[in-house]
């Protein structure tokens, strides 16, 4: 009876744990103290089209990118858009079409999918007019699924971008393939000084990465889709193999890094993340919801936080503005979702 006892007791022990049964979850550090709730979201623009990114120039006026109508638009803080451009080389189709916007020192930075591929170009922006079109990167795999497609400045000064490995799980481990990766390049489109591999590949093994954020510290973390069972956020670091398609959620394999957090795929799907208060806060597709993600100094997460869970469907752009607010995207125009009156719409939320 004494030897039962002990087994019942060390495996309840290992369930709590979060290893043997939980396969791949990784539990949040209970150290690191919640963060502060969010204020009420407001309106800014209603009446768009699946927004997919947001990027906001030196002025306080926000560029939101329409992945379906490949539509470039300016958003004001007060709420007017302006139709800036229609890219013509953009292909919508699936999860592809216009998606990723940055802006720096004049110029625009968009990810496209194109008839053959995904790119990255570079304009110049003068008012409320796109000149001196260069493509900085072509080639990068296209499909009807898993097109990653976020652009984001780090603290470094260089562009970041995030691909997805379009459903052939291999590429996410081929270092030569810019499938499945995160990229770090030059506002050239050339392989960024420090790289790890002397190429654009900044980390791999990644199945759909379509959130990147710096903390206050400088780490960088993305957020990724899985496939069945774990959706994640990485502590990134330069040349580590994030595990797909050999690890969904943790692997606890030397080969691959671990995520930082984990959820089941039906709570997420996550897409745009920022860092604002002390959290990261990412927009849930599926799950319908803005997670909050706490962290610690060391850059540990701490308990997630849902908010607004299925007030405004799916959520997919999340940007920190000039003010200090979120800008939040929702995506109801999709194919996936429910559209409501006014939709697709970009709201301003108070992080705390």
């Amino acid at each position: 009876m004494k030897k039962l006892l002990t087994i019942m007791l060390l495996t309840t022990l290992t369930a709590c744990s979060g290893a043997g049964s939980s396969g791949g979850e990784v539990l949040p550090t209970a150290a690191v103290p919640a963060g502060a709730a969010p204020g009420d979201p407001k309106d800014v623009a209603t009446g768009l089209s699946v927004p997919w990114a947001i990027a906001f120039l030196p002025g306080g006026d926000a560029l939101v990118t329409e992945r379906d109508s490949a539509r470039l638009l300016r958003v004001s803080p007060a709420g007017k858009v302006t139709e800036l451009a229609t890219i013509e080389g953009a292909r919508p189709d699936g999860e592809g079409g216009l998606m990723g916007v940055a802006a720096k020192d004049g110029q625009i930075f968009l990810y496209y999918t194109a008839e053959q591929d995904n790119r990255i170009v570079r304009y110049r922006l003068s008012g409320d007019s796109l000149s001196d079109e260069r493509l900085l990167v072509r080639g990068i795999p296209k499909g009807g699924i898993h097109n990653g497609g976020r652009l984001e400045f780090g603290p470094d000064g260089y562009l970041y971008a995030t691909t997805g490995e379009t459903g052939d799980r291999d590429l996410a481990q081929q270092r030569d393939s810019l499938g499945g990766k995160i990229l770090r390049m030059t506002v050239d489109g050339a392989p960024a000084p420090g790289n790890p591999f002397g190429t654009l590949v900044y980390s791999y093994g990644h199945r759909n990465v379509q959130g990147l954020a710096w903390d206050g510290s400088g780490r960088l973390y993305a957020s990724e889709f899985g496939a069945n069972t774990y959706d994640e956020v990485n502590l990134i670091k330069p040349g580590a193999n994030y595990g797909w398609p050999e690890v969904e959620g943790r692997g606890d394999d030397q080969r691959f890094v671990n995520p930082i957090l984990t959820w089941s795929t039906g709570e997420a799907s996550p897409s745009g993340m920022a860092y604002a208060s002390g959290s990261l806060w990412v927009g849930a597709l599926r799950g319908a919801r803005l997670w909050q993600i706490p962290l610690g100094e060391d850059g540990s997460a701490g308990t997630p936080a849902a908010h607004f869970t299925d007030r405004y469907g799916r959520l997919r752009a999340v940007t920190a503005s000039p003010d200090g607010t979120l800008w939040v995207g929702t995506s109801n125009k999709d194919g996936r979702g429910s559209p409501r009156p006014g939709d697709d719409r970009i709201l301003s939320v108070p992080p705390s």
